[in-house]
């Protein structure tokens, strides 16, 4: 698996000291790094593929203060797609209203053929990139519909819908960024925590960073934050995923690595 890491919250943090850790657990997701900066429909996309601690860039870029309200940040171990720049996360892409949306995925869609047709067009190989081009394709198709675009809880309420579909029978931990909120979804139970400090902050990894009260992240739903504050939650209905075929998962994975890396 992957790793994620967010923040959510009202006032500006410094994180260098989670990113750090963060950034530390690459010896093993050693194929991509990737961080987003994210402001108000904008995000400001660092990453390379090149494991975390061998990055010269980023080892110089995490010494200088680090200080946001939101933010994701990817180490990626891969199972889908080759080491290229193109397949680090996060991804970026804006909808036909012009709103921005950030995502980053912790996973791996084992059967979801809505996604195929997304291989000859997207930027690069993963499948964690054709999620975010078939939330896009979606979400244009419903405000062509309706003449407008979305509002903030048909926003949620749509992308609730997707993501309940795509959670059947694949390993799904998301973070979404719509340029105002941050949806967060995990379907494999204790694989994604959060962390809250003070009322208005949170953070999320999918393992504890610190010695902090460090929470699972409550799973098989969508969650939707603004600036720390849950303001939407959907209904416990997404399918949880179980490990059943992860050694093979690795196994193939390996197999793979060693053909075409």
């Amino acid at each position: 698996m992957c790793e994620l890491f967010g923040v959510n919250s009202k006032p500006r943090i410094k994180v260098n000291r989670y990113l750090k850790t963060f950034f530390s657990h690459s010896e093993i997701h050693r194929h991509g790094w990737g961080m987003a900066l994210l402001y108000r429909n904008a995000a400001s996309i660092e990453k390379e593929p090149v494991s975390a601690n061998q990055s010269n860039y980023l080892r110089e870029r995490i010494k200088a203060p680090i200080v946001v309200s939101n933010m994701m940040a990817h180490i990626r171990l891969a199972s889908v797609g080759r080491v290229l720049w193109g397949n680090s996360h996060p991804f970026v892409r804006f909808d036909n209203s012009g709103r921005s949306w950030t995502l980053g995925h912790n996973g791996t869609i084992f059967d979801f053929p809505a996604l195929d047709k997304y291989r000859e067009t997207q930027e690069g190989q993963t499948d964690s990139e054709r999620i975010l081009l078939y939330i896009i394709d979606k979400i244009d198709e419903r405000q062509n519909e309706l003449h407008r675009p979305l509002d903030e809880q048909e926003r949620f309420l749509f992308v609730e819908e997707l993501v309940t579909t795509l959670s059947i029978g694949n390993k799904l931990n998301l973070l979404i960024w719509d340029g105002e909120n941050m949806y967060v979804h995990t379907n494999y139970a204790e694989t994604l925590h959060m962390l809250r400090k003070g009322s208005d902050t949170l953070l999320f990894s999918t393992k504890p960073l610190t010695v902090e009260d460090w929470q699972p992240v409550p799973f098989l739903r969508l969650l939707v934050f603004r600036e720390g504050e849950l303001i939407f939650e959907g209904e416990k209905r997404s399918q949880q995923y179980y490990d059943r075929a992860g050694i093979n998962e690795y196994n193939n994975y390996n197999e793979y690595e060693y053909a075409v890396l």
